[in-house]
């Protein structure tokens, strides 16, 4: 009798995170590689350890958990798990929560569908990113999801607690989770609504539906993380000015959130748009001023007047007669 290959894969955590670990360290994932759901991978991302740790042991065992990533705008919430999955090859299923999005937009719906071009279109059922995660063992990713109806979210809690899924819509079929299904959110805030005022349309959601999620917190990238990383996609640049861009970065941070909440700038600068802001100085260093023009692109034309004033202060103070 012939025995069937497992489909999962043990990885080892220092090599394939590129941080120091011990050897026997190591990592659930899956073995097949080619998958079309797995998140694409860049090369150049930098993990932060303590959220790596976090990730990994949710994903290794949830032990009845979802997983719910808060941090501020641009820290790296959904790069951070979507780099981490695209590691252990494991399928992601991905949406977008906002106001107006139902459960049903998780599960799916009946839409007319042709078999073969031209033939004769027929009610079908679309299974939607919830559905295919559990049948399948992919990760499902709610980004944003304290923009969601709390009364639509709270439908996820008897799947947070392993029960089947039962599609009403489709006669009743029944979806058992797989044994590697994973549900992870990301969100601005905690669940408990947004005090600083910062995030437009974030809502408080229920009390009973946010005690089914372990949390874990993704700040801003230290600026040594940050420096790895501007390394690697612009090490043309000299040290001095992307030690002074990510200062500048750092900045902007702080008046976007404030002292006590209070944020002197409605934008943020995201690692993101660090790395844009460094890449496009590399593209358009024949230009006057390459920084400023390339910093212009990247962030300063969606800013209000007075706060480009603000944020070219600080280059001012940081760069000095480097900046003209």
């Amino acid at each position: 009798m012939t025995t069937q290959p497992s489909p999962y894969q043990q990885y080892p955590v220092a090599d394939t995170f590129g941080i120091a670990a011990p050897a026997k360290v190591m990592a659930l994932g899956y073995a097949d590689a080619t998958n079309p759901h797995i998140p694409l991978r860049d090369d150049n991302y930098v993990f932060r350890k303590e959220f790596l740790r976090e990730m990994l042991a949710f994903l290794k065992d949830p032990a009845g958990d979802a997983m719910y990533v808060t941090g501020p705008t641009g820290s790296g919430k959904t790069s951070g798990v979507s780099e981490v999955l695209a590691r252990l090859n494991w399928p992601l299923q991905q949406i977008t929560a906002h106001g107006r999005m139902e459960l049903t937009d998780l599960v799916g719906h009946h839409a007319l569908m042709a078999k073969t071009p031209g033939a004769q279109p027929e009610m079908t059922f679309m299974y939607g990113p919830l559905a295919l995660a559990m049948r399948q063992g992919h990760v499902l990713l709610i980004n944003e999801v304290d923009m969601m109806d709390p009364a639509e979210l709270s439908g996820l809690n008897d799947i947070l607690e392993g029960r089947p899924l039962v599609i009403s819509q489709n006669g009743g079929e029944i979806i058992k989770p797989h044994p590697m299904f994973r549900v992870v959110v990301t969100g601005n805030s905690c669940g408990a609504g947004d005090a600083s005022g910062l995030y437009q349309g974030v809502a408080m959601q229920n009390i009973a539906a946010m005690d089914r999620y372990r949390f874990t917190v993704v700040d801003y990238a230290d600026p040594d993380v940050e420096a790895s990383i501007l390394e690697k996609v612009a090490g043309r640049l000299p040290v001095e000015l992307r030690e002074g861009m990510i200062r500048i970065a750092n900045e902007i941070r702080r008046l976007f959130v404030g002292e006590d909440g209070d944020s002197q700038l409605s934008l943020t600068m995201s690692t993101r748009t660090l790395r844009r802001w460094a890449k496009l100085s590399l593209a358009f260093r024949g230009a006057d001023n390459a920084l400023g023009y390339a910093l212009e692109q990247a962030l300063l034309r969606r800013a209000q007047p007075e706060e480009k004033d603000a944020i070219l202060r600080i280059c001012k103070d940081v760069f000095g007669e480097q900046w003209k």
